[in-house]
């Protein structure tokens, strides 16, 4: 599936570049985040599977250094390449660094002959009934979906609130981005330095109540544009905290269909990023940063309910 995922993206990026036409674009792009989609929860499932329960936070926490890490150093980069050799050049080149992917894992990563006799083959219907049937999953997904809510509800909004609030131009606000970035490489540092130490599921408590004090915090401490900067740094470095570290503990929590169960996760994450964008805008605009950092908080602890919820009872088998 990881090397599925990776044609998939190497495909779409390349054929981009290739055939600049807007509905073949859109086509493309459209198969290399697809391709994304199907690589990144089984790159998580393989590692899971071959890292014990007790390292696995320092695990998933570096193999999250590779997002973050590509995002804080890439997209400057890619800004300038665009800017020297025309809007096509990254495709061909992110392109490459697909391909040259798929040549790691074909040499890197050994074929796994046992894994049937390991792993009893389970269909793709059962694993979707255990995903959804059982209430430790279900309050997971409650969780990751209100968590991803929530913080792209502030993360819409946090510029128009910069911007009116304290005037600050687009060349000041993309340095105050980079800072997010920054806070995200310290999020996952704290993940694989200090979570398995913690224990895994009460970092991410620890983490998501840190998360709503901060967010209703904001709009009473962030009054002044270092205090502003300063609030935000400490909601983005607790939320990758916490993020991360779900992720972490989410593929023990149905290790006979790991796969399917992250998949459903990182869907139930992007589903909730996408509503929380939806509703950022007007939140902001009824009641600015006041309604922003309150309602943030509130879906965050609807979050923590839920997560609560779910593992009652559970430890890791």
């Amino acid at each position: 599936m990881m090397i599925a995922g990776m044609i998939l993206l190497a495909v779409g990026l390349l054929v981009s570049g290739f055939f600049p036409l807007y509905a073949v674009v859109l086509i493309a792009l459209f198969l290399a985040a697809l391709g994304k989609a199907v690589f990144d929860p089984a790159v998580q499932a393989y590692i899971s599977e071959q890292v014990p329960y007790r390292r696995r936070g320092l695990a998933i926490g570096f193999l999250e250094y590779s997002w973050a890490g590509s995002a804080l150093v890439g997209i400057p980069a890619l800004a300038l390449i665009i800017d020297r050799f025309g809007w096509r050049s990254p495709f061909f080149l992110m392109g490459l660094l697909a391909l040259l992917g798929i040549a790691a894992l074909l040499v890197l990563i050994p074929r796994q002959k046992d894994h049937a006799s390991l792993h009893p083959k389970i269909d793709l219907k059962a694993a979707w009934q255990r995903v959804l049937q059982e209430k430790t999953t279900r309050g997971a997904l409650a969780f990751i979906f209100l968590v991803s809510a929530a913080n792209d509800n502030l993360f819409v909004a946090y510029g128009a609130w910069m911007e009116k609030s304290f005037g600050l131009g687009i060349v000041t606000l993309g340095l105050g981005t980079s800072a997010i970035g920054l806070a995200e490489l310290l999020g996952e540092t704290l993940t694989a330095t200090l979570a398995d130490r913690i224990g895994l599921k009460r970092s991410v408590m620890t983490g998501l109540a840190l998360c709503i004090i901060f967010y209703a915090m904001l709009p009473f401490v962030g009054q002044t544009i270092t205090m502003a900067f300063v609030s935000l740094f400490l909601i983005f470095v607790t939320f990758e905290f916490m993020l991360v570290t779900s992720v972490s503990m989410a593929t023990e929590l149905l290790p006979e269909a790991r796969a399917t169960m992250m998949a459903t996760y990182m869907g139930a994450a992007g589903l909730g990023r996408a509503v929380g964008a939806l509703i950022g805008g007007p939140v902001w605009l009824t009641g600015g940063i006041f309604a922003t950092g309150l309602v943030s908080a509130f879906i965050s602890a609807l979050a923590l309910g839920s997560l609560w919820w779910g593992l009652q009872g559970w430890h890791k088998r």
